[in-house]
């Protein structure tokens, strides 16, 4: 049985994550659960978990420093980290430290499941193999241009017009391999992952309730507010409206 640590300091997101998820059924027990960096470092030492599950911009210490810390010390657990990739240098990060999965804040049902069935899968298919002291650090170059992707998107989500064929040129390989290869390492494509990135920004804007949607509908690339509204409640489940109403 595979034990898990959640660290993330938006309550009921880490609540969500170790009471709404069937961890039995994944033969996974929550061992411990800590709302910034500090406390994941010292619940890691104490249960020493198989997985951890943590998000990067936290109160006290962040993500990547109690990784950071956690393998200075020796500490292999595995390690799905929960984001928006605000950062292209976070991301980076955390990859060098050992993530083996990321999840794009917000995420869907059954994502969190699949990535640690995913990792499960990797698990079984290396095990009598010599695996590395760090997991997760044989990304090689598909990685590298994974994250250059997330990294554009992060700098250019605010063009309407941005496109597959774009980023791929930017990175310098082909859109094809760029869509094949994103698809494989993060389970989404490349559009589907702009349209996160996008609404995720939007519902840190709307927490402003003096910006209006349509203004934050341009900030993050969309022309038609209608377009964006529909997109929005697909993703966040309520209307843009009703969230800002409720995130004060």
């Amino acid at each position: 049985m595979m034990k898990v640590l959640v660290v993330e300091d938006e309550e009921m997101i880490r609540k969500g994550i170790v009471l709404a998820v069937d961890w039995a059924a994944l033969d996974c027990v929550v061992v411990g659960e800590a709302s910034n960096g500090e406390e994941g470092l010292e619940a890691a030492q104490r249960y020493a978990p198989t997985l951890i599950i943590t998000d990067l911009k936290m109160p006290k210490m962040d993500g990547i420093e109690m990784l950071r810390r956690l393998r200075e010390a020796g500490n292999n657990a595995f390690v799905i980290i929960l984001t928006a990739y605000d950062s292209f240098a976070y991301a980076q990060s955390a990859l060098r430290l050992g993530a083996v999965d990321f999840l794009l804040k917000p995420f869907h049902d059954g994502e969190l499941e699949q990535a640690v069935q995913a990792l499960r899968r990797r698990m079984e298919s290396a095990e009598g193999e010599r695996t590395p002291a760090i997991p997760g650090l044989k990304k090689g170059d598909k990685s590298k241009y994974v994250l250059q992707a997330m990294g554009y998107i992060g700098e250019h989500y605010s063009d309407p017009n941005i496109t597959v064929a774009e980023i791929a040129q930017s990175i310098g390989i082909s859109e094809g391999h760029l869509s094949h290869t994103f698809k494989k390492e993060t389970d989404y494509t490349l559009l589907n992952y702009l349209t996160r990135y996008r609404i995720h920004k939007a519902m840190e804007l709307l927490r402003d309730c003096r910006v209006k949607v349509y203004e934050v509908a341009q900030q993050v690339g969309y022309k038609d507010i209608t377009y964006f509204s529909a997109t929005f409640k697909k993703v966040v489940g309520i209307s843009p409206s009703e969230y800002q109403d409720t995130s004060h």
